[in-house]
């Protein structure tokens, strides 16, 4: 495993929609392990594939005990509504209030390509929002409610 660079805004990677997997094999178990490592030595709970300059969907989460590889992710279904603080690794030093579902479904592939299907609430399931949402260009801010962003 390796420690990935993180790349941050302004950067145009950010901001492009993201092709999906197709090919699941050793490099990308490879991705998937730096990928988690990176977040982590970050004190990150999420990280998605453009943040490491990987134009594929990917996305890891840990929150706690709970770790997750979603590879080419699908929110299908959302329930009710929360807001809430929301910072990100590419975005240093800001942080804003963002209004994100409670609870979601998202249907995904494991890193060897069978396809799942996950539930999550709370704080998981803004991490998954949030983690997706990189996966199309978007950032959190440009979901801020109110517009306000903060530093931190």
């Amino acid at each position: 495993m390796a420690l990935r660079d993180i790349v941050t805004d302004p950067s145009e990677t950010l901001r492009k929609k993201c092709r999906p997997v197709e090919i699941f094999d050793e490099k990308l178990g490879k991705l998937l392990d730096d990928m988690r490592e990176t977040m982590i030595h970050a004190d990150g709970v999420g990280l998605a594939a453009p943040q490491v300059g990987i134009l594929r969907r990917i996305a890891v989460v840990q929150v706690d005990d709970f770790y997750i590889e979603l590879i080419n992710p699908v929110i299908v279904k959302t329930k009710g509504s929360q807001i809430g603080p929301e910072a990100c690794l590419s975005v240093p030093g800001k942080n804003c209030n963002v209004k994100r579902p409670y609870k979601v479904t998202v249907d995904y592939q494991d890193r060897h390509g069978k396809e799942m299907s996950v539930t999550a609430e709370d704080f998981i399931a803004r991490a998954f929002c949030h983690e997706i949402d990189h996966l199309d260009g978007v950032l959190y801010y440009d979901k801020a409610f109110k517009k306000e962003v903060a530093q931190d």
